[in-house]
């Protein structure tokens, strides 16, 4: 269990009546938790995954000391199809579900992690050639780590971006965002839109949709740890076509089709 706030006379109040109730230890400030590291200084706190990647290399066994540069190479489109399939799929399973995890304090795996994800129900040779790249990858990076400033603001601004008929299989686009508290990255996510879109402009209007349902949802939850956000909260993306669309969406032929997502990320 983790306790936490900005009241420590509170906190002590509340650990009183735990300890009253249940047989409980304090293991005193927060430093691993669940596979994750935690390390905390006069500047802020950042979090890791070092012991969990040492860990995951070790399960995978590789045979070389290699690493690389990116975790995934430019302009791959991985196939059900591509080489023969695995004889024993645990270990692919059981690897791509640790680096889902992982991609909690990663996230620069998360493409990637997302691409094989699709393949566990029958993995090939060529789709764990791949995954053993995202270990190598991790071995290079092993330190890198995700850091939450004490005087970051409190005020969320947010990216999204899509990969327009990404899927070679069935043509569906890839929609990806993320989302920071000040200086502070909150939230991002990686994920296949449910529906094949007919335009690049019309797959990042849809995932400029999908990141301000997030935002309202954190936005919300602000409210209710009693931070006030009255300022508008700030939506870049690289396609002006979908903004010239969320921003005065023209309901005829061409557009009535996503005019929902255009009205909500409007509004």
């Amino acid at each position: 269990m983790i306790i936490t706030g900005d009241d420590p006379e509170y906190i002590a109040f509340v650990k009183a009546r735990l300890r009253d109730q249940f047989l409980m230890t304090d293991l005193g400030p927060l430093r691993y938790f669940l596979g994750i590291e935690v390390s905390s200084t006069s500047d802020g706190f950042s979090i890791s995954q070092e012991k969990y990647i040492q860990d995951l290399l070790a399960l995978a066994a590789l045979a070389d000391e290699s690493t690389v540069e990116t975790p995934m190479e430019l302009h791959v489109k991985l196939r059900p199809t591509d080489g023969d399939p695995l004889p024993d799929p645990t270990r692919y399973r059981h690897l791509v579900g640790s680096l889902i995890y992982l991609a909690v304090t990663r996230p620069d795996i998360s493409y990637p992690v997302h691409i094989l994800s699709q393949f566990v129900l029958a993995p090939t040779t060529v789709h764990y050639g791949h995954l053993l790249r995202v270990l190598r990858y991790l071995r290079g990076t092993i330190t890198r780590r995700l850091f939450f400033p004490r005087s970051s603001s409190l005020q969320l601004q947010c990216y999204s971006d899509a990969m327009w008929a990404n899927d070679p299989t069935d043509r569906r686009s890839l929609s990806a965002y993320c989302v920071f508290l000040g200086g502070s990255l909150v939230a991002c996510k990686t994920k296949k839109q449910v529906a094949v879109s007919r335009s690049s402009v019309e797959a990042k209007l849809r995932a400029m949709a999908s990141v301000t349902a997030e935002v309202t949802w954190l936005r919300w939850l602000l409210a209710d740890f009693g931070v006030s956000v009255t300022t508008p909260t700030p939506l870049l993306s690289d396609s002006t076509g979908a903004i010239s669309i969320a921003r005065d969406p023209v309901k005829h032929e061409l557009t009535k089709h996503i005019g929902v997502d255009a009205f909500y990320t409007r509004a």
